[in-house]
């Protein structure tokens, strides 16, 4: 079963580390309807990163959104998801900047363009986001291997931002971290 589809972090494990099992499953089938809700949401994109914790129903949402009805429209539907009690949203919009636009569609377009990545370009939900803010890159996601995080972040460098941090994670990083979860 492939994890790349889900976006949010799973700033969880340390929501749940003094939980019980049964509220831990609990927390985790709320994160997954969260994740899943994110995603159908037809304005997310690539350029988007929204991240997620629980804990107890409560959620706080973080991460970054290229237009400011998207923060509100993410804050509703996870609102709607059953079992949240409350939302804090926490979501910044990017700043309006031409400069971090043109970068956002180069590095974009020299990921998504490279044949090593073709498979998640062809995806309705690609795993790879860029987030760029006032020249600021980071890219998050989910990768199959550590060579295509490497490989992406080679990619995203050379375009004149002032740095790239590269948050993208492995399939195998994601499962471990769902095993200690469960455990």
């Amino acid at each position: 079963m492939a994890l790349r589809p889900v976006v949010l972090t799973l700033a969880l494990v340390l929501a749940l580390a003094a939980t019980s099992t049964a509220q831990e499953r609990k927390n985790l089938q709320v994160l997954n309807d969260i994740s899943r809700e994110v995603n159908r949401y037809t304005q997310f994109t690539i350029f988007d990163n929204v991240d997620a914790s629980i804990a107890d129903g409560h959620v706080v949402l973080t991460g970054w959104v290229t237009m400011p009805y998207k923060k509100t429209d993410i804050e509703r539907r996870v609102t709607k998801v059953d079992g949240v009690r409350s939302v804090r949203n926490d979501i910044q919009v990017t700043p309006v900047s031409q400069f971090d636009d043109e970068l956002r569609f180069r590095i974009a377009r020299a990921i998504y363009g490279h044949s090593s990545f073709w498979n998640y370009a062809a995806m309705a939900n690609p795993p790879i986001h860029i987030v760029v803010v006032r020249g600021h890159v980071t890219l998050s996601g989910v990768v199959n291997s550590n060579v295509e995080r490497v490989l992406a972040r080679s990619l995203a460098v050379g375009f004149g931002s002032f740095e790239v941090r590269n948050e993208l994670r492995t399939d195998a990083e994601v499962r471990e971290s769902l095993e200690k979860i469960t455990n």
